[in-house]
Formats: C-alpha cells, sequence, structure tokens
C-alpha cells in the first residue's frame, strides 16, 4: 500500500527537478530565440523582397523573389510563434509528473 501512496509523489518530484535542469533551460531560451527572431528576420526578407521587386526588371527573378517573400511570411511570421507556442505547452502541461515548468 505504501508503494502505491508513495509513487505519484516520487514522480511529481521528478517533473519539478527537471523544470530546474538546464535542459529544460536551454529549451526555452532556443525558443525565444526562434519566437521573436523568427518574425524579425521573416518580415526584414518579406519586406526587402517587397522594395527590391520594383528595381528588377526580368520575370524569372521577380518569380523567384516572390517565393523568397512568400517563404518568409510562412515560416518566419507565422509558423516560427506557433512552434514556440506548442514547446511552450509542452513544457507547461505535458512535464513528466504532470508538473508546470510556469516558462
Amino acid at each position: 500500500m505504501s508503494i502505491l501512496a508513495v509513487d505519484p509523489v516520487l514522480a511529481q518530484t521528478s517533473g519539478e527537478a527537471f523544470c530546474e535542469t538546464d535542459m529544460a533551460l536551454t529549451i526555452k531560451n532556443v525558443f525565444s530565440i526562434i519566437q521573436f527572431g523568427g518574425p524579425l528576420i521573416g518580415g526584414v526578407v518579406a519586406l526587402g523582397t517587397t522594395v527590391a521587386m520594383t528595381t528588377v526588371r526580368r520575370a524569372d527573378l521577380k518569380k523567384e523573389m516572390k517565393e523568397a517573400r512568400n517563404q518568409a511570411v510562412i515560416w518566419g511570421i507565422i509558423v516560427a510563434p506557433l512552434g514556440t507556442a506548442i514547446v511552450q505547452f509542452m513544457l507547461n502541461n505535458v512535464v513528466v509528473g504532470a508538473t508546470s515548468c510556469g516558462f
């Protein structure tokens, strides 16, 4: 009986211990960089290609620049913040022992 009563408490302390590890903090820092750097870089690339397209005369180069702009918007501005929200949800809710890391 004591093994069944103590086992959930042990799992919870290991979850709390994970939140204090360097790995949890590293994951948080990497995805914070992606969350804030992704839209910044994506926005700069999208704006740069939009401005540069007005000076380009060749249709094939214009098509490549439009594709670069579209990819910058998709991956930099839309996907990067969504990916960090998913990882933040995982760190807050799906940690071993069901303990929130509070990131």
